[in-house]
């Protein structure tokens, strides 16, 4: 990674985001989705998954088929259906029988995303309770995955700079930076843009504190969080820039971090960097 603490940096005024259709997600979902099968197919069960490292190949592919197992269950049986009442099924141990198992899995989630209404009701671990969080969610799961797989299997092809862009700001927003309605986040007045380079998009984070307690476990937190904020009219404490692809493969740690560049404030930097240094899987 490339940084320059203390470096006031002017850069051009991005266009603020834009997500993709719900018709978008889908296809991304079933072709990312095909594409992790298609690369494992023939790999060694056993080998190692370069971005989660106590993984082989059989491991990704069963908790692959188990996410789309169980996001096609609670979008069929929407609203009632909550995850909290979902139960592990057990996986076939057959390496064939689990790459049978993810194909039905993907087509059955695909159905049922395809028969739904996105603005329909539906549980989801997020703030945002409804069909269309899952057309989303699962599109990026199945495209992180599907680099996982490739990167297993050294097949790696190029990621979609559209569903990527999007990628970096679903990261920011929702898998770093969402609040839960059980804790609350303080901002500190730090901010970083991400500039996604090719795309002319930016996404703006403000640096904080989160606080809380987990009602589920009684977990108490009070740690260094990140917060997605709208623009500011101020030049932000940092830069943080690179394509879509690279963006979004280092956000979850599945990309090389010299091709992002870092430049700013080092108190605010290393927040930041800290708060989005942590595997996601």
């Amino acid at each position: 990674m490339n940084c320059e603490c203390g470096v006031s940096v002017v850069a051009p005024r991005f266009d603020v985001m834009a997500r993709l259709s719900y018709e978008d997600y889908l296809r991304h979902l079933r072709s990312d989705s095909a594409r992790l099968r298609e690369v494992l197919t023939t790999c060694d069960p056993e080998a190692r998954v370069p971005g989660c490292p106590d993984w082989s190949a059989a491991d990704l592919l069963g908790h692959h088929a188990g996410v789309l197992m169980f996001w096609s269950t609670i979008v069929e049986q929407r609203p009632e259906r909550s995850g909290e009442d979902w139960t592990e099924p057990e996986l076939p141990t057959a390496y064939d029988e689990l790459l049978a198992l993810h194909a039905e899995q993907d087509a059955r989630l695909g159905a049922a995303l395809a028969a739904a209404d996105p603005a329909e009701a539906a549980w989801t671990w997020s703030a945002e309770q409804t069909v269309g969080f899952t057309f989303r969610r699962q599109a990026h799961e199945a495209l992180i995955h599907r680099l996982d797989a490739e990167q297993t299997t050294g097949q790696v092809t190029p990621l979609d700079p559209e569903l990527a862009a999007d990628g970096v700001d679903e990261a920011l927003d929702i898998m770093f930076g969402g609040t839960p309605a059980w804790g609350s986040f303080a901002g500190n007045g730090g901010t970083v843009r991400v500039d996604i380079i090719d795309r002319d998009e930016s996404v703006w984070v403000e640096t904080g504190r989160f606080t809380g307690t987990d009602p589920d476990g009684g977990t108490s937190y009070d740690e260094d969080d990140i917060a997605k904020v709208e623009p500011r009219e101020d030049e932000p404490d940092v830069v943080v820039s690179g394509t879509a692809a690279d963006l979004d493969a280092w956000l979850w740690r599945r990309g090389d971090e010299a091709a992002v560049t870092v430049v700013g404030d080092a108190g605010v930097r290393d927040h930041f960097r800290g708060c989005v240094n942590q595997a996601i899987n």
